[in-house]
């Protein structure tokens, strides 16, 4: 697959870390009932790296490690419509570090039966043991987003993936639920509706 339109590349931030992690509080509005993570080692571990908030994510007794190969795949429902507006991943400073992100939106429940689908957006991701780099995504595609799905499809070189950190930044609102307005439509006439008096049949027959 080619990757010229596809795929960008995040950059070092210089603002202070901890100020960079006020703004990704979307970890906040995610549907933690409903989030899953497909091939994970220890089951529910992805609720490790989807509850931090930025400054707690150098405990690296929390993560989320592939099983059978280095492939992971996140389903991320949100409470509501999320702008999504930029993405930070971190992992160990090895070849553990998932190596490519891959984007799709509103497309809940997704299994490694569709990941052969195209992606929404597509990242080549570097090394990132701080959680420090950035990757900004379109922000056409990711500005109406209830569901966002992240495949990992593998790292730099290990057999599993370990991901410590998902930071999430940008806009939410809440998610309007509208009543359904039941309305009936009259296309054939009920006689029984629209009764006419014999006297006044009689009158018109008379004119």
């Amino acid at each position: 697959m080619s990757h010229t339109h596809c795929c960008n590349h995040g950059s070092k931030n210089s603002e202070n870390p901890n100020e960079i992690g006020i703004n990704y509080s979307l970890y906040t509005k995610i549907d933690l009932d409903n989030v899953e993570c497909l091939n994970e080692s220890i089951e529910n571990s992805v609720y490790h790296i989807h509850i931090r908030r930025m400054h707690e994510r150098f405990d690296v007794d929390k993560y989320v490690e592939s099983d059978a190969d280095p492939e992971l795949l996140f389903n991320i429902p949100f409470s509501g419509n999320v702008k999504l507006k930029s993405i930070i991943v971190m992992g160990a400073d090895n070849n553990s570090h998932p190596n490519k992100l891959r984007l799709y939106k509103n497309r809940p429940k997704m299994t490694f039966d569709d990941v052969n689908l195209q992606p929404d957006q597509e990242f080549q991701l570097t090394i990132d043991s701080n959680g420090t780099v950035e990757y900004n995504t379109k922000p056409v595609v990711f500005s109406s987003v209830h569901h966002l799905s992240m495949h990992f499809p593998g790292n730099f070189g290990e057999d599993l993936t370990k991901i410590y950190y998902i930071g999430l930044r940008g806009e939410f609102s809440e998610a309007h639920h509208h009543g359904v307005t039941i309305c009936n439509y009259e296309v054939r006439p009920n006689i029984s509706d629209h009764k006419v008096s014999n006297t006044s049949l009689w009158r018109k027959s008379r004119s």
